[in-house]
């Protein structure tokens, strides 16, 4: 014990201030490590156009993961850059996969899977599309459709080509998890294609990586104030025990 009071280690550093120290350590490296995990998990994509609108809009700012070919499941909303469409990045929704027969519309004017009709909450509007067709997807590749089908060119434009309105799993780069302005958050797995075999995606590492990064900034500035809140409440102790003057 000291002679002020405070518990000292053995080189005289206060036990509060080798725990501020590794707080800063600690919070510093999450701090970083948030920002490095997460440029190397995703990249930013600003949406063009209205295509997948009201999942996300024109100038949206997305957080997208990036993903491999054989990661990618229906309902995903992806990024691509297919050279025989437009060959600049682009933004759909994968509602087909290899060997899957995807036709529109049903009796009840649903999109459907291999014969199973699909809720599609996500749309806009009630129409799954504006005009019926009908499209086997060869292997490796998938089907894309936009969420607002009344505006959006997608695999329903390419339905003469080879590949049935296809596009090659190796085109798809990364798939949106987030949306990052206007900070509207997750965006949500479709449960509609939950049933079909697969199943649907889960969640990247966005969440944990925001909680790292928000976590580390908190001990960073929690261990930087322990000095000065210590200092200040010293000075107070020496104006309370100092004799009074004569």
């Amino acid at each position: 014990m000291s002679g002020n009071g405070q518990d000292h280690d053995g080189h005289g550093r206060s036990l509060g201030s080798v725990l501020s120290g590794v707080a800063v350590a600690v919070g510093c490296v999450l701090f970083l490590g948030g920002f490095v995990w997460g440029a190397v998990q995703y990249k930013p994509y600003t949406v063009p156009t209205q295509s997948m609108s009201p999942t996300v809009k024109a100038g949206d700012r997305v957080l997208a993961q990036r993903i491999s070919g054989g990661d990618v499941r229906r309902g995903d909303v992806v990024v691509f850059n297919d050279p025989k469409w437009a060959n600049v990045p682009m933004l759909k929704r994968v509602v087909g996969i290899g060997g899957d027969h995807v036709a529109c519309c049903g009796t009840d004017g649903r999109l459907t899977i291999n014969g199973k009709p699909l809720d599609e909450p996500y749309l806009h509007g009630a129409k799954a599309s504006g005009t019926p067709f009908d499209a086997k997807v060869p292997a490796g590749q998938v089907f894309l459709l936009g969420d607002d089908r009344l505006v959006s060119l997608d695999s329903r434009v390419h339905l003469d080509d080879a590949a049935n309105g296809s596009v090659p799993l190796s085109t798809v780069t990364a798939r949106v998890d987030a949306i990052a302005w206007p900070m509207d958050g997750m965006l949500a797995r479709p449960t509609g294609f939950a049933d079909l075999p697969g199943g649907i995606s889960s969640p990247g590492p966005v969440k944990l990586i925001l909680g790292a990064i928000v976590a580390g900034a908190v001990l960073i500035v929690a261990g930087a104030a322990h000095g000065p809140v210590a200092g200040l409440a010293r000075r107070r102790r020496t104006r309370t025990t100092a004799p009074a003057g004569r």
